[in-house]
């Protein structure tokens, strides 16, 4: 059997552009259409150009099982507009509405709609996105917020009480994350649609069109999907939908490279095209979706118990996306670095983590050979970097929560970014000393919380730039690795309320920041990030973020620090080893790239105090950077070793 090839790609540029114009902010002159046939394809060894997804030789999308880190990628370059995403599918879709003169947020809907459909252990159409947004005619910077929400009736024990209001009333069954507990009001698909009302150019009603024809004509089982049905499968097997879409005839999780389809995928993703995001907050979609959170017992022989949710129509009717202050920030008066606001508690570790780094001269401890893959990063370099993070994490699990909810301290963000508070904190660094270890967070005035410490897990990220000069940075989740387990209309519901601290008080009997309310959202580490030269938006240097739960402060800081202070290009900021630290004893060193010698860096962060884990991490790092290169301004992008992404923009990369 053979997958077919999508209309996409067999009609022109022109063709195309005009079957996707619709309600957006332009017109069909304004399109900045490219007629280029070889953009939006890869270059194989042989140096010709190869179509993703056409299955021959050299195709990105022929899928191997996952194999690790993969050696030898280099930053690939573009002139007008690129796209970088973890599956090559979704990259296809959507550069080539970026190729059809679309924005990078017309952009966004498309890679989204087929990353729910390849990348399932990463991202649903019914989850979660923060996206950062620059528009390069106001020369603003704007970030949507489309986290999801408890559901009206939670309380502050919905995740470990059946009955709330029972103190003796056991917890959710088989567990919080496979109950229906879980499950939040999803949000991705209302922010989609907001963003795309303010800054698309083409038509919403096509941006699903390579998802429609991947779900109805058959994709090839990308390798982490593949590994991630088989590990999920006994969770996925009390799901009739999940047993339909990822099992084979005899019981068997289908396997990478395999050939499948997901009809009822198709027909979401025709209703959402036609009715818009209201499509799914009101009508039979939502009514489905409710339904299936409510699923008391599993589809199982044994009839497995499972908690239902609490979600109602009325909590799909309520949600709103909204669009908040991002989280800017200068950085070393040379940097204007802009990134997600709360509930995002990354942007602020982010932005914190920069501002105590400023006062050190970090340009001096690159990474050695960074031409190999980024290089092996420098004690010092790592040492500065993670004792930077341990005082941001301190200030982040004791003060980060929805700020509709619980109002940061002081001022609010202000206050945590303030420069001579920053100061202060990096005071207690000691470069040639010893690891802090575990630090406490900063006295920002009298706030009765509780520490928080819940552990986040995966995402993905994409990085977009137009032809416009307009860019979406956008971190998108279904939290754990296929999410809930809970599927219907052919995707799959979150675990995001996971998310939440389990308990309201901590041990002391103090309230914490993150606790479940009503309505409320839980803290995020998603961490969409944008760079631009001097002290305002403007000048745009970088476009950056990762999936990698908890940890994405980590990934991102690495990546920003290794672009700006190191002078790493993008596939070298991305590529180069992670590391980092939570409040913690324990410091990260990523061990995923085994060509690498990483025994002198290890020996020399331990001389210093620091207990290292060293074992392999999956983050899965996208980055665009705007540079100069042979006297010409160029987009360069990198994709992170870890995942099976690809880059694409004009031309053949």
């Amino acid at each position: 059997m053979k997958v077919k090839k999508t209309w996409l790609w067999v009609m022109t540029p022109v063709a195309l552009s005009l079957g996707l114009y619709g309600c957006g902010s332009g017109s069909d002159s304004d399109l900045a259409v490219d007629n280029n046939a070889q953009s939006c394809s890869v270059v194989s060894s042989s140096g010709s150009a190869v179509v993703v997804g056409s299955g021959v030789a050299g195709d990105p999308a022929a899928p191997e099982a996952a194999s690790g880190y993969r050696l030898g990628y280099k930053a690939k370059q573009s002139s007008k507009y690129m796209v970088v995403a973890n599956t090559p599918l979704a990259t296809k879709a959507g550069c080539d509405v970026l190729k059809a003169g679309g924005t990078a947020v017309d952009a966004a809907v498309a890679v989204q709609a087929v990353l729910g459909l390849v990348e399932p252990q990463s991202s649903t159409i019914a989850g979660s996105a923060f996206m950062m947004y620059y528009d390069a005619r106001t020369k603003k910077v704007v970030a949507y917020d489309g986290r999801e929400t408890a559901p009206a009736a939670a309380t502050g024990h919905y995740l470990v009480r059946q009955d709330q209001g029972d103190a003796s009333s056991p917890a959710p069954v088989p567990n919080a994350r496979r109950s229906g507990r879980s499950i939040g009001v999803p949000g991705v698909m209302r922010m989609l649609d907001m963003a795309h009302k303010e800054h698309g150019k083409l038509a919403w009603n096509k941006l699903f069109d390579e998802g429609v024809n991947l779900a109805s004509n058959g994709y090839r089982i990308p390798g982490r999907m593949g590994s991630a049905i088989s590990g999920s499968a006994s969770s996925l097997m009390l799901d009739s939908n999940a047993v339909a879409a990822y099992f084979n005839a005899d019981g068997t999780p289908k396997a990478t490279g395999s050939i499948t389809t997901n009809l009822p995928y198709a027909q979401t993703l025709r209703a959402l095209a036609s009715g818009g995001a209201d499509a799914m907050y009101s009508g039979a979609m939502a009514e489905a979706i409710v339904a299936k959170a409510a699923q008391s017992v599993g589809d199982d022989a044994a009839k497995t118990p499972i908690t239902p949710s609490l979600m109602t129509v009325n909590d799909l009717k309520n949600y709103q996306a909204k669009k908040r202050e991002p989280v800017c920030t200068t950085y070393r008066a040379s940097y204007y670095i802009c990134t997600m606001s709360p509930p995002s508690s990354g942007g602020i570790a982010i932005a914190q983590g920069l501002g105590i780094l400023e006062n050190f001269e970090l340009s001096k401890y690159g990474p050695a050979n960074p031409t190999n893959e980024g290089g092996v990063p420098s004690v010092m370099g790592v040492h500065l970097v993670s004792e930077a993070e341990r005082l941001a994490y301190a200030d982040r699990d004791k003060y980060v929560a929805d700020t509709d909810f619980i109002p940061l301290p002081g001022k609010g963000v202000s206050t945590m970014l303030d420069k001579a508070y920053l100061k202060q904190r990096a005071a207690l660094i000691k470069p040639d000393g010893n690891s802090m270890g575990v630090v406490a967070a900063g006295d920002l005035g009298t706030v009765p919380l509780g520490v928080d410490k819940t552990v986040e897990y995966g995402t993905t990220h994409f990085s977009i730039v137009d032809a416009y000069g307009n860019v979406v940075s956008m971190t998108s989740t279904v939290e754990s690795s296929m999410g809930s387990y809970h599927m219907v209309g052919g995707f799959l519901l979150t675990n995001q309320l996971t998310d939440f601290s389990a308990q309201p008080v901590d041990s002391a009997g103090v309230p914490i920041a993150n606790r479940v309310a009503p309505g409320k959202r839980p803290r995020s580490t998603m961490a969409p990030t944008l760079v631009f030269k001097g002290t305002e938006p403007g000048d745009f240097v970088m476009a950056t973020g990762s999936p990698g739960g908890g940890t994405i402060i980590q990934y991102v800081l690495k990546t920003v620090v290794g672009a700006v202070d190191w002078g790493l290009d993008a596939q070298q900021a991305t590529s180069l080893v992670n590391f980092g630290a939570t409040n913690s004893a324990t410091t990260n060193v990523d061990g995923a790239n085994t060509a690498l010698d990483l025994t002198g860096l290890i020996d020399g962060l331990k001389a210093k105090g620091h207990t290292v884990n060293s074992g392999a991490q999956s983050s899965g790092v996208s980055t665009i950077m705007r540079v100069q290169r042979n006297g010409q301004t160029r987009l360069e992008g990198g994709v992170d070793p870890r995942r099976e992404g690809i880059v694409l923009g004009d031309g053949a990369l």
